[in-house]
């Protein structure tokens, strides 16, 4: 005979499992490298400058 199991640990590592493989897809799918990242980043700060130069003063 062999030893009992928890069904619901059982289940919850299942789930775990599911959880993860679909994070991992999601991470290729829509991750961005660190290099482009910084580009968009850089690019939003030198728009922010751009628009900060023409605004008039009151």
């Amino acid at each position: 005979m062999s030893a009992p199991i928890n069904l619901s640990k059982v289940k919850k590592e299942r789930n775990r499992a599911s959880r993860k493989a679909r994070s991992d897809e999601n991470a290729v799918q829509f991750g961005q490298s660190k290099a482009q990242k910084e580009a968009l980043k850089a690019r939003a700060e030198q728009i922010a400058r751009n628009l900060e130069a023409h605004k008039r003063d009151k």
